[in-house]
């Protein structure tokens, strides 16, 4: 018999359970159900996220990203408060190393005026020497309340509510598409059993293009998943970090450059590059299935990107495969660093949707029909942001079964 409910969501991380936790909020009656290709939730980009709560300095002012950003770190602040998820406001300090990068600072300062963020300072040597006193500078942006946060354990918080609420969370299910017929939404899984909805909401991060694509619609923008690789300081290393220590970002191109992440459990992370994943969940670098790889080579728009980023693509991948040249980058913001302090992982993938005309698309993009949403491209601060756009995809949802 096939099992019937009011919503599907497809893809069991952060952005998945945040948005069935906002619709069972909205319409606490409805039967949902949500769907996990993996053995558990969250084993993705959402387990494999550098834990930072970001406050929403570096995004164009209006954009999705910057109102969700802000809307959803108070959100997730306030979740961890009420199940006792610790949280940590360790802030942000953003270096300039150099004259040649003040115009970016004074830009990405101006972006986060425009943003609303709270707390900024503009500080000079003696007092990034105050906040991080091993770090580098010669102008520093101040964030005192971006803050550090286990995104894991705030997923499986959200999983716990959904399930003593009544949802069906179904793991080793994985969906090949999602097909609307009348007034129903037929989820077809390989392992078998199809199931009706009468909504569907695809949060499948790294199989995203490939889903939409199976359940006709457009194939673009195309996910090209990019590896992160991240070196851990060892022990008696930690006290050259106190928070979070960033590089000042260049617009010409798509990362932030490598830096220095305080985790909740108090290790501290340094990177990542930037590196072509030469398989969609390759985290190690001998990851590769063919088939993936050679339909992101092949594909036009990354054939455009590639060229215009030929330089610091070659750049990222040195410093993957070298470490002295990713030693000698992190050493640029904390000079002290040395490489037998670096002991190499852990490592994540991102999901970047990339646009036909070689471009990466920069905001959050959501689309679909008239019983199908398909989150197209959620990159950070989607964790940071998950709970605001969980409540979007959720009015969404609503909106389609209202209409039915």
């Amino acid at each position: 018999m096939t099992e019937r409910f009011d919503v599907v969501i497809v893809g069991g991380g952060i952005l998945g359970l945040a948005t069935a936790r906002a619709i069972a909020a909205a319409r606490p009656g409805l039967r949902l159900a949500i769907l996990e290709k993996e053995r558990h939730v969250a084993t993705h980009q959402t387990g494999h996220n550098s834990g930072v709560l970001h406050a929403g300095l570096y995004y164009a002012p209006g954009s999705l990203k910057a109102r969700l950003c802000r809307e959803g770190k108070a959100a997730i602040e306030a979740f961890a408060t009420e199940h006792d998820i610790r949280v940590e406001r360790c802030g942000k300090l953003v270096v300039a190393v150099d004259d040649t990068e003040l115009d970016r600072f004074a830009a990405l300062k101006e972006r986060a005026v425009a943003n609303g963020v709270p707390g900024l300072e503009e500080v000079g040597p003696e007092r990034i020497r105050e906040i991080e006193p091993h770090a580098a500078g010669i102008r520093g942006l101040w964030s005192p309340e971006t803050g550090i946060i286990d995104f894991r354990r705030v997923a499986l918080a959200i999983a716990a509510d959904l399930e003593a609420a009544g949802a069906t969370i179904r793991t080793d299910t994985e969906v090949r598409r999602l097909t609307e017929r009348g007034s129903e939404v037929v989820v077809e899984t390989r392992s078998g059993g199809d199931l009706l909805g009468r909504a569907a909401v695809a949060c499948a991060g790294l199989r995203s293009d490939e889903l939409a694509a199976a359940s006709g619609d457009s194939r673009d923008p195309r996910i090209v998943p990019f590896r992160g690789d991240y070196y851990t300081l060892v022990p008696g290393a930690r006290s050259l970090v106190r928070g979070l220590i960033y590089p000042v970002p260049d617009p010409r191109f798509p990362f932030l450059g490598v830096h220095f992440t305080k985790r909740i459990d108090g290790a501290v992370w340094a990177g990542p590059n930037a590196v072509l994943a030469f398989a969609r969940e390759g985290y190690r670098r001998r990851d590769v299935r063919p088939l993936e790889l050679a339909r992101t080579l092949t594909d036009a728009g990354f054939l455009r990107l590639a060229r215009r980023y030929l330089r610091t693509g070659l750049a990222e991948m040195w410093r993957d495969w070298w470490k002295p040249a990713f030693v000698g980058e992190l050493q640029r913001y904390v000079p002290e660093i040395r490489a037998d302090q670096l002991r190499f992982g852990p490592s994540g993938v991102r999901a970047q949707a990339l646009a036909r005309e070689g471009s990466l698309v920069d905001d959050f993009a959501l689309g679909g029909t008239a019983r199908i949403l398909h989150v197209r491209n959620a990159p950070s601060p989607a964790a940071t942001s998950s709970l605001a756009i969980g409540r979007m995809l959720a009015a969404q949802a609503l909106e389609r079964l209202e209409a039915a």
